[in-house]
């Protein structure tokens, strides 16, 4: 989990919308989402089961494990990282792209991905950060958020979903040091393409152990109410917190909604005990499901 930021003053004077969208910037290298698709109202989201997400946490692991202990910006283990989820993505059909920058004289990348589809003046973008410290191979922060986006994004392939707004994924680099890869990404973005931003949703440590609430962002109204229905609905505590702390606070800062959660931090934090043992396969699993349905509903809804 990347630490605090004091937070800059919105700048958007937009209203907000339920659902969202954006259009690839000049800094990202990729090309524009395909034509939009059918849009289909009715589709109930998927459930995954541990199996679907725990493997991703392994691959993680082992990258770690034979590129010198961790993950972190500017490492092999961080480019084995992005190398696996983009090979992931590109298989299901996703148009992936890297965003570079620069931090502490080394170049970093954060991965994007768009699901072909969808009306791209509205976008529901999903994100987390990819990179861990150096002390550690960062699998609870945040290979659990990793893993529960990707598992998110190939749902998406796999059930063929055609939603109302464009969907695009990200993972960002550089976040440890201090939101380096999202800050970079949303400074780069054109005001017109930030504007088709409806919502940004985040996830940040999906799978603590002894989790007890789930640490829910109440920002965007519909992302809030669409997290907390779900937990509610469990019978699973939830806190109430505002924007900080993580790496939807680069989307905040620039006027963007943003919502998604966090279970907290653990004893293995920044330290080399994180490791794929650190994560609680019921909370990850229960995470990851939470933010499928989330993302499902902001983005399919009219």
């Amino acid at each position: 989990m990347a630490g605090p930021r004091t937070p800059r003053p919105r700048t958007s004077s937009r209203l907000r919308r339920a659902t969202a969208v954006l259009g690839l910037s000049a800094a990202v290298v990729a090309g524009a989402p395909a034509a939009m698709a059918e849009p289909r109202t009715d589709v109930t989201p998927p459930v995954v089961t541990a199996d679907q997400v725990m493997p991703h946490l392994g691959a993680l692991q082992r990258i770690a494990d034979r590129d010198g202990g961790n993950r972190a910006h500017a490492t092999q283990g961080y480019r084995d990282s992005v190398a696996y989820v983009k090979a992931a993505l590109d298989k299901a059909g996703f148009r992936t792209s890297l965003h570079r920058f620069t931090h502490n004289g080394a170049t970093g990348y954060s991965l994007i991905a768009d699901w072909p589809g969808g009306d791209p003046e509205h976008i529901v973008f999903a994100g987390a950060h990819l990179d861990s410290v150096e002390t550690g191979p960062g699998i609870n922060d945040n290979g659990s958020g990793s893993a529960a986006l990707l598992a998110t994004a190939l749902e998406v392939s796999k059930s063929g979903l055609k939603p109302n707004s464009h969907l695009r994924f990200a993972w960002w680099g550089a976040e440890e040091p201090g939101m380096v890869g999202s800050s970079a990404y949303v400074r780069e973005l054109p005001a017109a393409e930030r504007d088709r931003i409806d919502v940004y949703l985040n996830v940040d440590m999906a799978g603590t152990k002894n989790n007890r609430p789930w640490l829910v962002v109440q920002d965007d109204p519909a992302a809030a109410e669409a997290f907390n229905a779900y937990f509610a609905a469990r019978n699973l505590r939830t806190v109430k917190i505002g924007i900080g702390g993580s790496d939807h606070v680069s989307f905040g800062d620039a006027g963007i909604p943003v919502g998604g959660f966090a279970t907290g931090l653990d004893d293995c934090t920044h330290q080399a005990c994180d490791r794929v043992e650190n994560v609680d396969p019921v909370t990850e699993t229960t995470s990851t499901n939470a933010f499928i349905s989330t993302v499902w509903r902001l983005a399919v809804r009219p």
